[in-house]
């Protein structure tokens, strides 16, 4: 019998507690109060302005979303570690019409799932959705409140998939799970109540490039209408800026990198593999796609490339940065006004960009 996914300590919850009431003072004091802490992060980069609230948590919690070389000592530790951080910062679950858990096909067996139906939408859009953590992290729940504004707010059903994870299914499980995943979701939409004529694909940080790299293998007829990829990783190979001035904004460079070792190790994959690094894959005849950056982020400038790729190659593309937050802010909003209204924003205009360029009606 499996063991019980971790739950957040005493201490765990007592930190998020204390996060979650400090993101409600006013930006002036936190800014303040950052600054009296010693080694916080910069409130000013490349001509962004940090949120207060995310600035006085990362002054409290220099080591971010993980220590690199914890990742790659002990991934799984690492891996229950982030999960009992991201629960204790939780605030108040968002209320949708209905959530259901079950089970998707996955590329070697079955794979749990949740759909989240929002209220009082008969035969929405579905969103095939694949959560971030550096291919090593995350879980249904890590990404329950995420998927949760995603419906309220859009509109549209979700299915957060939980693919497997390395190192106990290291490259390229991920990838070949959420492509079967994403023909599952579309083989059933209509038992799950959705619109089977308008099924996408979407996810955060490497469960974006999941999304992408799926667009990319299920083009064309059968293939999503339309993909929501939020700050996704691109472009591994590739030092652009973004990845020196905002080392150590939630992500920093080195743990960027230690994911990635952990996913590929021993696998001998290239770094340029369009399934690592979308943006060196065949980028015509792509569903329409909108992409998110976040401001202070080492993924910002490869996300951004990629939706410039996209755009050169003929697709339909929405470029939307959230200049003032980090890496992660979807995790973020019960913690962050800021990172929760951007989420909200998000959720709003990828439900405008889904009924302008979705075919089947509006969504």
């Amino acid at each position: 019998m499996p063991e019980s996914p971790p739950e957040p300590t005493t201490t765990d919850r007592v930190r998020g507690a204390a996060a979650r009431a400090l993101g409600r003072l006013p930006a002036p004091l936190q800014d303040a109060l950052a600054d009296a802490l010693p080694g916080g992060p910069a409130p000013a980069v490349d001509g962004q302005r940090l949120d207060p609230a995310v600035r006085l948590l990362l002054a409290l919690n220099p080591d971010g979303a993980g220590n690199a070389s914890h990742v790659r000592a002990d991934p799984v530790g690492a891996r229950a570690r982030l999960r009992r951080e991201v629960l204790g910062l939780a605030g108040r679950p968002t209320a949708v019409g209905r959530v259901q858990n079950l089970v998707v096909g996955g590329a070697a067996g079955p794979l749990d799932a949740r759909l989240y139906r929002p209220a009082h939408a008969e035969r929405p859009p579905l969103v095939v959705y694949f959560h971030g953590g550096g291919y090593t992290q995350g879980d249904l729940d890590t990404h329950d409140e995420p998927c949760r504004l995603l419906c309220r707010q859009a509109g549209h059903a979700v299915l957060s998939v939980d693919y497997r994870l390395a190192p106990e299914a290291r490259f390229p499980a991920a990838v070949e799970d959420a492509e079967a995943a994403f023909r599952w979701a579309r083989d059933h939409a209509e038992r799950l109540g959705a619109d089977p004529g308008r099924v996408a694909v979407g996810g955060d940080s490497a469960g974006g490039a999941l999304a992408a790299v799926t667009a990319q293998a299920v083009r064309g007829r059968g293939g999503p209408v339309a993909q929501l990829l939020i700050y996704p990783s691109a472009d591994h190979p590739t030092p652009r800026p973004s990845r020196t001035l905002f080392d150590g904004y939630i992500l920093p460079d080195a743990l960027r990198r230690a994911y990635f070792d952990v996913y590929t190790r021993g696998t001998g994959v290239d770094d340029d593999d369009p399934r690592l690094s979308p943006i060196s894959g065949r980028l015509d005849g792509l569903a329409p796609a909108f992409v998110v950056t976040a401001g202070f982020d080492v993924l910002r400038d490869e996300g951004e490339a990629y939706a410039r790729a996209l755009d050169s190659a003929g697709g339909a593309v929405a470029l939307y940065r959230q200049a003032a937050l980090p890496h992660g802010f979807v995790n973020l909003t019960g913690v962050s006004p800021a990172a929760r209204r951007a989420t909200v924003a998000v959720a709003r205009r990828w439900r405008r960009f889904l009924a302008e360029h979705a075919a089947g009606g509006a969504a």
